[in-house]
């Protein structure tokens, strides 16, 4: 990719550094959230708010209010088909890590669009960095409408959101993250001087972040459709190397993405194909004439790949726990930052 802020290499650090700082904030924001929506899931909250209410930020407050809330979860084939037994105080479990998982996507747009004023008032940021801020509050905008049309899908005939736009709303989180990240190497390093091998390695970190990315929407898919909970062994499925359901659907293509045996299979292998390919990259780059601030990023992401790969066998292993299967998602999310930083360092001047 080339430097799309030409005016930023004229910012001097002092006043480079706090928009370095706000998209950073930003971007670790992000992250975070990306960990509370894996645990909304896991926990089975993330059906328990059954409005969408972007104005409003106060939880049910009394006991009429939490009465009506309750009302609502009532009506959704969640409680009818699945949590039928369940009280108003086991409502209120529930209901609160979504309430702070929504609340947190707030604390991110106020975060995020009250220092961009300042900084545009201020005169701090030129029109290249403009359109490209301007880009991702517009992103941060369609990750809310995403998010609630991947809840609506839960609340009309199935008790469960559709792994397809659970996949999308996690893509674009790790695509905002990104931009994020990206956009603050560019204000904090705008200057490149491409090393002799910059290309081959600029070529190859973009196959593997879209290989990451392929792990990551078949991750979704996987926790989307429970099939972490089937063949609870590693490396064989339950004694084959490919399970014995897995081509149970016409035409053969839709159970790479429907049926969960095939797609924890294709998970598995993506997964395995990355550790392999992020791995030998890593080898190969030892070798290679790249520049000498690329070597941190790397060497982390060598490393990350590896307990990335240890924390999904282990969680599947184990059956899902839900602080292993939490560390796992925001693990993909980290090891995609990491790959991002890499080629940052490496792109054309």
């Amino acid at each position: 990719m080339r430097d799309p802020l030409p005016n930023a290499r004229d910012l001097a650090p002092a006043r480079a550094l706090p928009l370095v700082s706000w998209l950073l904030t930003c971007a670790v924001m992000v992250a975070v959230m990306v960990g509370l929506g894996g645990l909304t899931r896991l926990t089975g909250s993330g059906l328990s708010m059954v409005q969408w209410n972007p104005h409003h930020i106060l939880p049910p407050l009394s006991e009429a209010q939490w009465r009506e809330a309750f009302a609502l979860y009532q009506a959704t084939p969640e409680y009818q088909l699945v949590n039928s037994a369940m009280d108003l105080a086991g409502f209120k479990g529930i209901f609160w890590l979504e309430y702070v998982h929504r609340l947190w996507g707030r604390l991110i747009g106020l975060a995020f669009a009250l220092p961009l004023a300042v900084f545009a008032v201020k005169g701090a940021i030129d029109r290249p960095l403009a359109r490209r801020l301007g880009l991702l509050l517009a992103l941060g905008a369609a990750q809310g409408g995403m998010g609630w049309y991947m809840v609506a899908s839960g609340l009309v005939d199935r008790p469960e959101v559709s792994h397809f736009r659970l996949a999308a709303h996690l893509v674009l989180a790790v695509v905002i993250l990104g931009l994020l990240l990206w956009t603050a190497l560019d204000v904090a390093r705008p200057k490149v001087v491409p090393a002799p091998d910059s290309g081959k390695a600029r070529r190859t970190l973009v196959g593997l972040l879209g290989l990451t990315m392929a792990t990551i929407i078949w991750g979704a898919f996987v926790a989307g459709l429970h099939a972490g909970h089937i063949h609870n062994s590693f490396p064989l499925m339950d004694g084959n190397w490919f399970p014995v359901e897995g081509l149970r659907l016409d035409p053969p293509l839709r159970n790479a993405v429907e049926n969960p045996a095939a797609v924890q299979y294709v998970h598995r292998v993506l997964a395995l194909t990355t550790l392999v390919c992020v791995t030998l990259f890593g080898l190969w780059c030892r070798l290679a004439r790249l520049p000498a601030a690329a070597r941190r990023p790397l060497a982390l992401a060598g490393l990350f790949v590896w307990l990335q790969a240890g924390l999904g066998i282990t969680t599947l292993l184990l059956a899902v726990p839900v602080p292993l299967a939490a560390l796992h998602q925001m693990g993909a999310v980290v090891l995609f930052a990491l790959l991002t930083w890499v080629l940052h360092t490496v792109r054309s001047g």
